[in-house]
């Protein structure tokens, strides 16, 4: 759902509820378009995030910790330069459109009381943030806009600030029935409702004119015909949400995977969809963006570790299939040593100068005839043993071939473990412990301007079960490693996914504990599953057995063991209760 100004409405509302008052205590700059500013507010520490990015432009407040760069960038620093230690004052939405405007009491260069403006514009690939004084005179913003890249509205530090140009439409929130009706009446009866709705009201998201429509008709694609009688009371239902009955609901896919949000429930989602309430609009926006903000922020930091296991991962695949047609030609060894065992057995019947001979094959059951191809300049004894050197040089290449292949294999899925462990890394912590992995593992010459980190431990994440079990899981290979050779017990009990990449996971007994209770089993269980390449799986198998039962050959790869009695659970990863029992960095 793009982020609309009836979604905007509803989260200026509960941004003013909890923010008013509060003072600014810190300032980050995570990524390139995001800015986070930490409020004090009776009490309690909330984070407002204000994102211009292009694939996910929003504001709200949130409750995750995004790493932040080492350096501040420069607009990080103005914002800290201007609101550190001020207060907020007022949130408001301008208009009904997607900017709204957050105003602070501070105090200007003199130390005179004053107000200062952060404007935030949530407006697709235009979006902004830009500061302002009491004037509205221009302070810094985020994407300066000149003359090269727009005719119509310039937004450059000096300049007075002003909205963006008005569309000719309708504000939703102003409109009555008659009005309504009257405007419906003229539309084509063939037209989509949606297309109605959105040509000619503001600030609605196509999801939502759709909404209305299946209200209305009980289907998305309805037209005015057919949403006749009841696309006024769907209109004034989402325009009631956003005046203060306001439902924040997401929807999760059959796997779990949220595909949508909305400031009410949309219903035009039928199951396997599934339709999750939250309790509030900054816990709503934070599931629907969590995943796609994660892997965004990953792929721009670990681009080049991806390169270069992807071609590590197509250099192999290369040549194993090389290997596997020269294997497939080694089954020829077989023949010809047939052919020099029966050259044997018949060299009377042979003389020099033969080109060819059919003999019969006494290993058989009917004797029939083979053609034996001859070298005429050699002797028949020459021919066989011609034939048996054939035969002993594809043995030993078949025997060669098949201990690369294995070697191949193992290096393969070893890539697919670093890949796995990458997908789910959030951190720059994280990120570097990767790179020391693949650093150590041989591939140094192929990172580019890598250093080695002095020695830390791994790190791995601990989780609490419902029942109170302490529960370890390993980031990445080295990390993997870590848990299962040095911090776990050897009573402890180990997890894994089965026949899958993923983490280890150690479940620790308490205090004169043999074996856990069976809900700390499945818990334990579920968080290996979760934390693998099967975690949006349904009944994954997952092995369990004593870490003692867990053995690390000498000279494998990180993360790399050997196990041969186990028991296997089977679960379904449940990405809600999962992460409610993680504690970050524990």
């Amino acid at each position: 759902m793009a982020f609309d100004a009836g979604m905007l409405r509803c989260v200026v509302r509960e941004c003013g509820e909890r923010l008013i008052g509060g003072k600014v205590d810190k300032i980050y700059q995570p990524g390139k378009e995001e800015i986070v500013l930490v409020i004090r507010c009776a009490g309690e520490e909330h984070r407002l995030l204000l994102s211009a990015g292009a694939a996910g432009p929003r504001m709200h407040l949130t409750r995750h910790k995004v790493e932040n760069p080492a350096v501040p960038p420069m607009f990080c620093m103005m914002l800290r330069k201007h609101f550190t230690g001020a207060r907020v004052s007022t949130i408001e939405q301008l208009g009904f459109e997607r900017a709204a405007r957050i105003t602070f009491d501070t105090h200007d260069e003199l130390g005179f009381p004053t107000k200062k403006h952060i404007i935030a514009e949530i407006m697709g690939k235009f979006s902004n943030i830009i500061i302002t004084d009491v004037n509205d005179k221009i302070i810094g913003v985020l994407k300066s806009i000149d003359f090269t890249t727009s005719e119509k509205r310039q937004v450059l530090s000096g300049m007075l600030y002003e909205m963006p140009p008005a569309q000719d439409k309708t504000d939703p929130l102003t409109i009555d029935e008659r009005t309504f009706n009257r405007m419906a009446a003229d539309e084509d009866p063939d037209r989509p409702a949606e297309k109605f709705i959105m040509s000619h009201f503001l600030g609605i998201a196509p999801v939502v004119a759709r909404e209305m429509a299946y209200r209305a008709s009980g289907k998305t694609t309805g037209t005015m015909a057919e949403c006749a009688f009841g696309l006024w009371n769907a209109f004034a239902l989402v325009v009631c949400h956003i005046l203060g009955k306001t439902e924040p609901t997401l929807v999760r896919s059959e796997t779990g995977v949220p595909v949508e949000y909305g400031f009410l429930p949309l219903t035009q989602y039928t199951p396997p969809m599934t339709l999750v309430p939250m309790a509030s609009f900054g816990e709503l926006i934070d599931a629907y963006f969590e995943e796609r903000s994660r892997e965004e922020r990953l792929h721009k930091r670990a681009s080049d570790v991806f390169h270069l296991l992807s071609n590590a991962e197509t250099r192999i695949t290369k040549k194993m299939a090389l290997q596997r047609e020269e294997l497939a030609d080694c089954a020829e060894g077989e023949k010809y040593k047939l052919w020099g065992d029966l050259i044997t057995a018949n060299i009377y019947r042979m003389k020099r100068g033969m080109e060819s001979v059919r003999l019969p094959n006494y290993w058989s059951e009917d004797c029939a005839e083979v053609e034996i191809p001859l070298d005429k300049r050699l002797s028949p004894a020459q021919n066989a043993q011609f034939y048996y050197k054939k035969y002993n040089k594809s043995k030993a290449a078949r025997v060669h071939l098949t201990e690369q292949l294995a070697l191949a294999e193992k290096e393969l899925n070893y890539i697919y473990t670093v890949l796995d462990a990458l997908s789910r890394a959030d951190t720059e912590r994280e990120m570097m412990e990767i790179r020391d992995e693949l650093y150590h593992s041989g591939y140094a010459s192929k990172m580019k301007n890598y250093t080695e980190r002095k020695n830390k431990a791994p790190l791995v994440t601990k989780y609490v079960t419902s029942e109170g079990y302490t529960v370890w899981c390993g980031r990445n290979n080295v990390a993997n490693d870590y848990l299962t050779t040095k911090l776990a017990d050897r009573n402890d009990w180990w997890f894994h996914v089965k026949n899958q990449p993923g983490s280890h996971v150690v479940l620790q007994c308490k205090d004169g504990e043999d074996e856990p209770t069976e809900t700390a089993f499945t818990e334990a269980a579920m968080i290996a599953a979760y934390n693998s390449k099967a975690s949006d799986g349904v009944m994954v198998p997952v092995d369990y057995l004593k870490v003692r039962q867990v053995k690390k050959p000498a000279g494998a790869k990180p993360g790399f063991v050997v196990y041969y009695t186990n028991w296997t659970a089977y679960v379904t990863p449940d990405r809600d209760k999962v992460r409610a029992m993680e504690r970050k960095n524990g």
